[in-house]
């Protein structure tokens, strides 16, 4: 009789009914599972990352002994021929690096541009270690380079506040004291008018973000864009050097001209 009621029993009990913590536990499982992939997953990239960094750091390492060490120091301490490097930043090293005035061809009132003596793998190695031993300026983000959606004319006003009175307002450049000039900035690429900015190489006053926002930095770039692209409206530029060209022009062959003009007509009236 106990046994027929206990299949009797059994058999009014709904059939697959679930445990009432089965649900909880389901997902238990699964946040365990999703996380336990997403930790494998970024501790892999983040492994990598860390690998790939110190593979340049190492890289710009040997670059550094062998080509900046002797001016700067082996620990870039500096010495009584270059100044310390530490805390100059990745963007300091990226510009003096990328415009080729350094290596330092010939010790002179300052550094002048030349052909670059490294890859562009080379640089960035470089830059990472300079950085990696001091903090400082980073690598200006792509977003402020384009030169797209910035203000122009808001950038030329920066430009003549700031920057005109030695580079001149078209950035024809200019001459300073000591033998030292502003560098005219035609075809100057995007990233290094921007770390050029932010660093204040050789004589240039720095930039940093509080002096000028990066969206003010950006807009001075698409300024510089902007004079590259468009042609002057008013004819032959002279050089864009201002004033004094544009006289001594007019003293040497306007009047010249003219003197021309005047002895040619009295030898025909003669």
């Amino acid at each position: 009789m106990a046994t027929k009621a206990a299949r009797a029993s059994r058999r009014s009990q709904p059939v697959g009914r679930r445990h009432p913590l089965a649900t909880v536990a389901l997902l238990l499982v699964g946040l365990l599972g999703t996380g336990g992939a997403y930790a494998l997953f970024t501790s892999s990239a983040t492994a990598e990352t860390s690998a790939s960094a110190e593979a340049l750091v190492e890289e710009g390492g040997k670059l550094f002994a062998a080509n900046c060490a002797t001016c700067h120091g082996l620990d870039l301490e500096g010495t009584t021929q270059a100044p310390t490097l530490i805390g100059v930043g990745a963007a300091a090293t990226d510009f003096q690096v990328g415009t080729g005035r350094m290596p330092l061809a010939i010790s002179g009132p300052q550094a002048e541009q030349k052909p670059v003596q490294f890859t562009e793998e080379q640089i960035q190695a470089l830059a990472v270690y300079v950085a990696s031993q001091g903090p400082g300026p980073a690598i200006p983000a792509d977003m402020y380079l384009t030169g797209e959606g910035y203000d122009v004319s808001n950038g030329a006003e920066l430009f003549r506040i700031n920057c005109a009175m030695c580079h001149n307002v078209a950035g024809a450049g200019g001459a300073l004291t000591e033998g030292k000039f502003a560098p005219a900035l035609a075809d100057v690429t995007a990233k290094h008018a921007y770390e050029a900015m932010l660093t204040g190489p050789q004589n240039m006053p720095v930039f940093n973000d509080t002096n000028l926002t990066p969206e003010e930095k950006a807009d001075i770039i698409t300024y510089l864009k902007y004079l590259d692209e468009t042609p002057s409206v008013g004819g032959f530029t002279l050089g864009s050097l201002g004033p004094v060209s544009e006289g001594l022009f007019i003293w040497i062959f306007g009047l010249g001209a003219i003197v021309a003009i005047t002895v040619w007509l009295t030898a025909k009236s003669n």
